[in-house]
């Protein structure tokens, strides 16, 4: 796997993913709660292998 992820997104990401787990576990409900999870959790796993699958095919690289 080649590193498509930059510093500035890999922080970022890593900001947004906190900021949604918080959210999710504090003050959301229901299907809300589940999303604000799931993308959480996509977005941590990316910043933290510094990998996005979704930048390969426009070929995208920070």
């Amino acid at each position: 796997m080649t590193c498509n992820v930059g510093p500035l997104d890999r922080t970022i990401r890593f900001i947004l993913s906190v900021f949604l787990l918080a959210l999710a576990y504090i003050t959301l409900e229901g299907a809300w709660a589940w999303a604000a999870l799931a993308v959480g959790l996509v977005m941590l796993a990316t910043a933290a292998a510094r990998f996005c699958p979704l930048y390969l095919p426009f070929r995208f690289r920070t």
